[in-house]
């Protein structure tokens, strides 16, 4: 069967983007359809941030009950060793993912957007034809949003497939390997690599440049390192995954040699690439940099009407800045005027321990020719990170000498993503170290390392 739909705004992809632009759309009144070719979600919530998180935290579960075998913990003990069925985690992940996914649905519905199954390709700007299970409907739009995000990069010489996966099938493995490699030492390769040892599993980790996290400083991404060790992962710095084959890794070392590592799964985690294939970009007029569409601060490409959001338009590829975006301009099209300018977009690496960051470190504000200056507390010192066992890591400002407003927050420890949006908020609203200085943080609470960070910066800092 082939239908026609006309419609104000048409949305390609249901990821955080998309659905944020919808539901926004909906709110302001314009018809709006939606068209999603998997499940509404979208990575970040299907395949990435969410089932992730969900994984990560279990893993901790374990570890903290496999801790306490023996001799115990705190005064806790058990006399047996926790057992995994790693089957049933993953299936309690997706009760997680199907309820998130069932509310996104709900939304959508609740702001009357048509959403439509299946896989849209363009013939022009804006008219797409999109094959569903009923048949192919035609779409004509006055308005298009383009939210098609991104997906995991393979290395040319060992393409996905069997025991070779990528994040997505990690989330999803029926059985724990005994032995896995990861080939990348970014945030996602470190974080799944965490989960994996904590339930068990044996982690080697195979990074070709000369340090973990290298968009991170190394200040930063020190007491990650530790924490690797710590765990018993093993990281190779400067070697080259070469191929992969009969459950063998081979890996060039920093020094030329070429070793063996036994894993019964490889996680390539080397990046993630715009999903610009398949859609029919090439028939939509815009223009590119580099590998993603080109937009400007309201999200417009080159083409009349036609805006690009997410990961699609560039880093940093995180879902709040898509869902940003699409309510951005949800708001342009219903007239209002408004652009994407955010001081800060807070990004958060879910190690052991955690890396938050907002705004400018110290060297990029030294790059842009600002006179800054950093202050830093250390967890050590607060006693809400003691009292969880969390004293490592530290928090940092770094502020402008002339008038102390805040441009740059960075920190490392256990639980401290949960103080991003602090963070995010202090550039945002172009506060000092004094307004913070002079805000009651609650005690007991590891906000305080913020407050006195703040104060160090002032040079008056209290507990330390």
């Amino acid at each position: 069967m082939t239908e026609t739909i006309q419609t104000k705004v048409l949305i390609i992809g249901g990821g955080p983007g998309g659905y944020v632009a919808g539901i926004r759309c909906g709110q302001l009144g314009l018809d709006t359809v939606l068209v999603e070719g998997d499940r509404l979600g979208g990575t970040c919530l299907i395949r990435g941030c969410i089932p992730s998180k969900a994984m990560i935290h279990a893993a901790e579960r374990f570890a903290t009950m496999a801790a306490a075998v023996g001799k115990g913990v705190h005064g806790i003990s058990l006399s047996a060793a926790p057992k995994l069925n790693l089957a049933e985690t993953v299936k309690w992940k997706e009760t997680v993912v199907d309820k998130l996914n069932s509310g996104v649905g709900a939304l959508l519905k609740r702001a009357k957007v048509k959403v439509v199954e299946g896989w849209a390709v363009f013939s022009d700007a804006k008219t797409c034809t999109v094959k569903t299970k009923d048949g192919e409907t035609t779409i004509k739009a006055e308005y298009v949003i383009l939210a098609t995000g991104s997906e995991a990069v393979a290395l040319p010489h060992i393409p996905f497939g069997g025991p070779v996966i990528s994040s997505t099938e990690a989330l999803s493995l029926p059985e724990l390997p005994k032995k896995l490699a990861v080939v990348g030492a970014g945030y996602i390769g470190l974080e799944l690599g965490f989960a994996f040892r904590k339930f068990g599993c044996d982690v080697t980790v195979v990074e070709a440049q000369d340090r973990i996290l290298p968009l991170y400083d190394r200040q930063l991404t020190t007491p990650v390192a530790q924490s690797l060790e710590k765990a018993g992962i093993k990281v190779m710095l400067g070697a080259k995954a070469q191929g992969y084959k009969n459950g063998k890794l081979a890996v060039e070392d920093k020094d030329g040699k070429t070793i063996e590592i036994a894993a019964d799964n490889l996680l390539v985690t080397v990046g993630r690439k715009p999903r610009t294939a398949g859609w029919g970009l090439e028939a939509m007029g815009l223009e590119m940099s580099g590998k993603f569409v080109k937009v400007d601060d309201t999200c417009r490409t080159a083409m009349k009407n036609v805006f690009a959001i997410g990961d699609l338009v560039g880093e940093p590829m995180l879902e709040h800045k898509a869902a940003m975006q699409g309510e951005v301009v949800a708001e342009i099209i219903a007239g209002h005027k408004r652009r994407f300018n955010p001081a800060a977009i807070p990004a958060v690496c879910f190690t052991d321990p955690e890396i938050v960051t907002a705004g400018l470190t110290l060297e990029e504000a030294e790059a842009q020719k600002i006179d800054v200056s950093s202050s830093m507390f250390p967890l050590s010192a607060n006693g809400r990170a003691l009292s969880m066992d969390a004293g490592e890591g530290f928090i940092r400002v770094v502020a402008r000498k002339d008038d102390k407003r805040i441009v740059g927050i960075q920190a490392v420890g256990q639980h401290i993503s949960e103080l991003s949006g602090e963070f995010a908020m202090a550039i945002e609203m172009a506060a000092t170290l004094e307004d913070i200085a002079g805000i009651i943080h609650a005690h007991p609470t590891m906000s305080e390392a913020f407050f006195e960070a703040s104060l160090r910066g002032l040079g008056h800092a209290i507990h330390i």
